[in-house]
């Protein structure tokens, strides 16, 4: 790069700076930081420095450090909004309203933005709703709603960053995962708690105190962006398999609802209610092009015996509405059913 280009990125990196709204002290921290690599490459000094500099100022210009969303605070809205998304679970629904309630009632009577309700943390096997719960949570809040996935992670920097220094290090997770909300108020799905990577479990646990206690998130800090973050604002939500693996100063921090095994019966008004009419809208086929008589249901929900969620299921009545789609393609018909005597034939 030469002197021009450089003076050039300079520049432009001052004029991301000033049009940004960043607290004072970092304003101020970032521009020192501008003006040093400026006079350092102006005798000479070393370009990758240049690089690394200017992706720090994306992130921190790019941080909703001032931005939020407005919450939609209606219990009865809340209410449609779960019965919409979700078959039965009265109890864990109910659970949720009363959670909500309490935000709505410290919303208006202490007029304040920072939520002191205990965090949600849905436990139970894998397919019985614990995602698609969390979801449902922020968009009964109108609230964004980001994902960081646990599974596998293998160490606590992986949460909180790196050191700027070296031009391979990058924000951790949870800041990635408020620059893509782009607001500093999102419901933060912590998916999967419980598995972590054990050698690393302690060090992670730890950065899940210090996100999860509402007298320390509101002045998170990452390695990387090296300023104090403001989390106080996030809902944050829990899911696990299980709590076996999950350290007690972090569970106190937590309020385990577990979510329960779905019968036979309820999987398969699921999937009539649910499954099959989300397929169809998602695949352009309706239920004119497929039906599925009530006799084989039954079969449709154990295909491989049984199963506590439903994804099994899901990825099953999927499957059954592929194969009506490359029927339609190949020209063999426009209307299927789906019976006692074919199902073999939409399984395989």
């Amino acid at each position: 790069m030469d002197d021009t280009k450089s003076l050039s990125e300079i520049e432009k990196l001052k004029t991301a700076l000033q049009s940004s709204d960043l607290p004072a002290n970092l304003h101020e921290k970032a521009a020192e930081q501008i003006e040093r690599i400026g006079l350092a490459l102006k005798y000479g000094g070393n370009l990758s420095q240049l690089d690394i500099t200017s992706k720090y100022i994306d992130w921190i210009t790019h941080l909703p450090w001032s931005k939020k969303s407005e919450d939609m605070l209606d219990i009865t809205k809340a209410k449609q909004i779960l019965d919409k998304n979700h078959y039965g679970l009265e109890n864990i629904k109910k659970r949720i309203l009363e959670y909500l309630s309490v935000l709505i009632v410290q919303r208006h009577v202490l007029k304040t933005d920072t939520f002191h309700a205990p965090n949600l943390f849905f436990v139970g096997l894998a397919g019985t709703g614990k995602t698609t719960i969390a979801q449902s949570v922020a968009e009964a809040l109108g609230k964004k709603f980001v994902r960081i996935p646990f599974g596998g992670l293998s160490s606590a920097l992986d949460l909180r960053g790196q050191s700027k220094n070296s031009f391979e290090a990058e924000p951790g997770m949870v800041m990635r995962a408020i620059r893509r909300a782009a607001v500093n108020n999102p419901v933060i799905l912590l998916d999967e708690l419980d598995r972590v990577t054990p050698e690393s479990r302690a060090a992670i646990m730890g950065v899940l105190i210090e996100l999860l206690d509402p007298g320390q998130n509101a002045n998170f800090t990452d390695y990387f962006i090296d300023y104090p973050f403001d989390l106080s604002k996030v809902i944050f939500i829990a899911t696990a398999n299980n709590t076996n693996n999950i350290s007690t100063a972090v569970m106190d921090r937590l309020e385990v609802i577990q979510m329960p095994a779905y019968t036979d019966e309820e999987k398969i008004a699921i999937a009539k209610k649910y499954v099959l009419p989300r397929l169809f809208k998602e695949t352009g086929i309706d239920g004119e092009n497929l039906k599925i008589e009530d006799s084989v249901w039954s079969k449709i929900t154990r295909p491989m015996g049984f199963d506590a969620g439903i994804r099994s299921l899901e990825r099953t009545v999927e499957g059954i509405v592929r194969r009506v789609a490359l029927k339609i393609v190949s020209g063999e018909g426009q209307v299927f059913t789906v019976s006692e005597s074919n199902l073999r034939e939409y399984l395989s």
